[in-house]
């Protein structure tokens, strides 16, 4: 018995000496995973994207950045070519909102079975995940759902702006869009990060507030959802209309902010300390 027990305590203290094996990440994205090497587009409102926040916690995982700003994952899938996407041990693909709002067609679990193309958001994730399985058959490859998103103003410029989730956009939801990218994990057995229904970051918890005009009054107030939605917002005239006291879960209604990308390297590293 003793000696089980000393080599239990060896075994554990070999185990805590020995040096990690170092795993290469390429993330995939759209502006979530963009920012995380361009804070300065975020108005210094963010000091850390998902992607460093796991390799804080996870030092042995080293990540290339392939967030592109604004993009689809129609429109990744269309130059997958030319994006110089290298080998990699772990992809992540978190794309989907901007196919919601550019108003793409979401597709169905046929169109990436049968390798439709890249008419459907779901036939260009099956061209995605085909160049990934060419450059390391061997790699893992873990999709992020998109997030839900409340009214969007760009902090830079106040003329872009969008509405949330909460409404339909060309006849479909957000949440289309996550239920095709979860049929697809579930279809090859891909851990799936579901940040839409999982995550605890939900439309009326996006942000604090909206600071915008009463149109009975004309004075600023704080308006909280659900009610925001039925105040107009005036990008040539009015304030910005998330002050720094209105960050929650993002700071302009779509992007996250520390806390919220805090939320998605938490829910990423539980996924990734086991490779």
């Amino acid at each position: 018995m003793r000696k089980l027990w000393l080599l239990a305590v060896a075994a554990l203290i070999i185990s805590a000496f020995t040096p990690k094996k170092e795993i290469t990440w390429v993330a995939i994205g759209d502006s979530i995973t963009y920012l995380n090497d361009h804070l300065n587009e975020t108005g210094n409102r963010v000091t850390k994207g998902y992607m460093t926040r796991v390799t804080e916690q996870l030092p042995n995982i080293h990540f290339t950045n392939q967030g592109h700003n604004g993009w689809t994952s129609i429109g990744i899938a269309n130059e997958i070519e030319k994006l110089g996407i290298t080998k990699a041990d772990v992809y992540t693909i978190f794309l989907g909102t901007n196919d919601w709002w550019s108003g793409q067609k979401v597709g169905t679990i046929k169109d990436y079975t049968d390798n439709t193309g890249t008419g459907t958001t779901s036939g260009a994730f099956r061209v995605i995940v085909d160049k990934l399985r060419g450059l390391n058959p061997d790699a893992k490859i873990i999709l992020i759902t998109p997030m839900q998103r409340t009214d969007f103003v760009y902090i830079a410029d106040k003329n872009n702006n969008a509405w949330g989730s909460y409404k339909e956009k060309n006849g479909q939801t957000l949440a289309q869009f996550v239920t095709a990218i979860n049929a697809i994990g579930k279809h090859e057995h891909f851990k799936v990060i579901d940040l839409y229904n999982k995550s605890g970051m939900v439309v009326n918890k996006l942000v604090k507030y909206k600071y915008l005009k009463d149109p009975q009054t004309g004075q600023y107030r704080n308006y909280t959802y659900p009610d925001y939605p039925n105040i107009s917002f005036n990008p040539q005239t009015d304030e910005y209309p998330y002050p720094l006291d209105a960050v929650a879960f993002t700071y302009d209604g779509l992007h996250p902010s520390d806390i919220g990308y805090q939320v998605i390297a938490d829910m990423l590293v539980k996924v990734m300390k086991g490779l």
